[in-house]
């Protein structure tokens, strides 16, 4: 009888500890609405060669997840079959190393950037996406810091050449690229910035250095900086697509520089419309190479997802916005922390165009900050 209660205590425990090895993870199980958003118990990873274990603390929300969730996001070899778990990039601490990982150790904070899977308590990432958080950064610093930062960095410096003395178009000015954008510009002696930001957001995005806020809601942008500076702008950064487009080409002065990286026009209500996809799609127009020779003009797109494998590039790009921000030259603004028990209410939050800042995800209730109300 007592051997068979030591079994029975044995069994228990054994199960009790296959149990705790268990985690929590948002996942997407099919595409449309807010409903399609759940969040169940998986296992927790091990880690392969090459990668480590992370426990995630926070983790940034991006258009690419609003996208994701009405199928709309593009990547190498399409979306992940659902339900999988989103999430391009988080920060937290590494719990565990695969094998032939020298650096970073068990116990060292981390950023991270994935495909996708980052939306869970722990997650298994290549080391060398994984970047030390310096002293001082905070976790919710530090999951706003890559996507954004990353996007504005390379578009402005790597294909827009950004230098003294130029003029910068920066549209949703107050969103995450948008403030990252601006404040990399400030980086460089003497930018202009123009930023479009509905008006009860003008008075934050000129304390981070648009010199010129422009209410796309009631004003043309177009109009408005025609009059400021007739021939136009030096570089034009587009989430827009569709009209917009065509419009932003249109502004930029000889030499200019047009970099599109996002389709913003597509979505426009909670769940995909074919008909608006269509239409955003049908005006996006085709740009000729002589009709851009003829008008000394340049196009590019830009989309972080198709650079994962750009190891160099996108370590040399992380390392230096570390030191900038180090340097006290960049600092992450935070619009709102959510639980990811709330992941509806935070998507809702930037889709609706609410958001001043990053929109911030968390397991930890105690880093928990709702918006101000606007």
């Amino acid at each position: 009888m007592a051997a068979q209660i030591n079994r029975d205590s044995k069994d228990s425990e054994v199960k009790k500890s296959m149990e705790e090895q268990r985690m929590q993870a948002v996942l997407l199980t099919g595409h449309g609405g807010y409903d399609k958003l759940v969040t169940k118990e998986l296992p927790i990873p091990k880690p392969e060669t090459g990668q480590v274990l992370v426990r995630v603390k926070t983790s940034g929300l991006n258009f690419a997840e609003l996208h994701c969730r009405q199928g709309l996001y593009q990547v190498p070899g399409g979306l992940p079959p659902c339900p999988f778990s989103m999430g391009m990039e988080c920060a937290g601490v590494v719990e565990e190393v695969g094998s032939g990982v020298v650096q970073p150790k068990p116990g060292t904070r981390v950023i991270c950037l994935n495909d996708f899977g980052l939306w869970k308590e722990f997650a298994a990432v290549k080391a060398e996406r994984c970047f030390p958080i310096p002293e001082g950064m905070s976790f919710e610093e530090a999951a706003a810091l890559a996507v954004n930062y990353l996007t504005a960095y390379l578009m402005l410096f790597n294909f827009g050449n950004l230098r003294q003395g130029t003029s910068v178009l920066i549209h949703m000015a107050a969103g995450g690229v948008g403030i990252a954008a601006t404040q990399l510009c400030k980086t460089v002696p003497d930018v202009t910035v123009y930023g479009t930001a509905s008006a009860h957001k003008h008075e934050l995005i000129r304390e981070m250095g648009v010199k010129h806020p422009i209410d796309y809601r009631n004003m043309d942008y177009e109009v408005e900086i025609r009059k400021i500076s007739p021939k136009g702008v030096d570089i034009v950064l587009d989430p827009l697509s569709g009209k917009d487009t065509m419009k932003c080409f249109d502004l930029l002065r000889p030499m200019g520089k047009l970099i599109v990286f996002g389709a913003a026009n597509m979505m426009q209500g909670e769940n995909r419309s074919m008909l608006n996809v269509a239409k955003t799609w049908w005006n996006s127009p085709s740009f000729g190479a002589m009709d851009m020779m003829q008008k000394n003009k340049s196009v590019s797109g830009f989309h972080l997802g198709y650079l994962a494998d750009e190891t160099e590039l996108l370590t040399n790009a992380m390392n230096e916005i570390i030191r900038l921000y180090q340097a006290g030259r960049i600092k992450p603004k935070i619009d709102s922390v959510w639980h990811f028990a709330n992941i509806k209410d935070a998507m809702k939050q930037m889709h609706e165009r609410k958001n001043v800042g990053k929109v911030v995800l968390t397991w930890d209730e105690k880093l928990v900050a709702k918006p101000e109300k606007q």
